[in-house]
């Protein structure tokens, strides 16, 4: 009896462990579908032009495949490429075309969205343009501010025509001189004033402030404004 039960158990223990094994395997091989969201990426942008208008950035995906197979999907290393090699100024429409992306074998994409790309270019411009200092605050009591120098004193902007040609200079972020007994200097960034305007050339910008002491009134001038009291 004992040895019939030992045997059953052993058969009951095995049972449960194929049934595991089916179980996995079959949830493994079902299709699954999930969503993924693609960068948009333009290529071979001419350099006559600028891009100052698009509809999306993300290309969203849905893929049918195994959880297997699903595994060996990295969205992170994906991205959806428009070539626009032969753009020209205005706005043009780009079909999503989803066979140029290349999923893992066993993994199938049914649908994207949008199904179009609306793209804007305007040409580009460039313009070279005076800094000014954007400051704030006074010096310490018993202080004066004495000078402003920037380096270097103009900067040559790229960007959209439309944009850059309207601009006359641009401003550093702000900076606080409040409380100031000494010279100091600082390197800081410029606020172009506009999302599709960049420098050419991205360089450091150093303000050199002066600060010194206000000189105290000469003791002749002192004693004269004293008799004019008397």
């Amino acid at each position: 009896m004992a040895r019939r039960r030992k045997k059953n158990l052993r058969y009951a223990v095995l049972a449960i462990v194929i049934s595991l094994i089916l179980w996995s395997i079959a949830h493994g091989s079902s299709s699954v579908e999930r969503g993924y969201d693609i960068p948009l990426v333009f290529h071979n942008l001419p350099d006559t032009l600028v891009i100052t208008d698009q509809s999306d950035r993300e290309i969203n995906i849905r893929v049918l495949g195994s959880r297997v197979a699903l595994r060996n999907l990295s969205p992170s290393k994906m991205e959806y490429v428009v070539d626009v090699s032969g753009a020209k100024v205005g706005r043009t429409v780009h079909e999503v075309d989803v066979s140029r992306l290349d999923p893992p074998r066993g993994v199938r994409i049914v649908s994207r969205s949008p199904a179009q790309i609306d793209a804007r270019f305007e040409a580009r411009g460039h313009k070279t343009v005076r800094i000014r200092a954007d400051l704030e605050g006074e010096p310490a009591e018993g202080f004066v501010l004495t000078s402003v120098e920037l380096d270097p004193p103009r900067v040559r902007l790229t960007g959209a025509r439309s944009r850059v040609m309207r601009l006359s200079e641009v401003v550093t972020e702000t900076i606080d001189v409040s409380g100031l007994e000494a010279p100091v200097e600082r390197q800081v960034k410029l606020s172009l004033g506009s999302d599709h305007v960049w420098m050419e050339k991205d360089e450091p910008v150093s303000v050199r402030i002066g600060i010194e002491p206000v000189e105290p009134p000469a003791d002749g001038a002192a004693g004269s404004e004293g008799g004019k009291a008397q």
